[in-house]
């Protein structure tokens, strides 16, 4: 599986162009068709930042902020629903650890 490849098991229903996934990926250090490393705890958090960016790139967008009815039903919440999507992924971004940090919370405050 890419990169590209795993960004979109995490963006479905998503419909944006291979080349502006492309672009989003690079921006967040990854190459779109190099293979995802499953266990690196770095390459999951880039993958969970490049969502991230399309979600804040979506929000942006004024259209969205409006309500919606298709035949009997109305979208109205849509933009609320996606900010707190929004804040729920960088919530789970900044708690995930990278590669470097070890599992446990210790650090050294004074070093002599």
């Amino acid at each position: 599986m890419t990169n590209l490849q795993r960004l979109l098991l995490e963006i479905k229903s998503i419909n944006l162009q291979q080349e502006e996934l492309s672009i989003y990926l690079q921006e967040n250090g990854l190459n779109p068709h190099d293979e995802y490393q499953a266990n690196s705890k770095t390459a999951k958090r880039n993958i969970y930042r490049t969502a991230l960016s399309i979600l804040e790139s979506i929000a942006s967008s004024p259209q969205n902020m409006k309500s919606y009815k298709l035949d009997d039903m109305t979208i109205t919440d849509f933009h609320e629903n996606l900010m707190n999507r929004i804040d729920q992924l960088e919530r789970k971004i900044r708690t995930m650890p990278l590669d470097e940090q070890s599992d446990s919370n210790f650090f050294m405050l004074f070093n002599a």
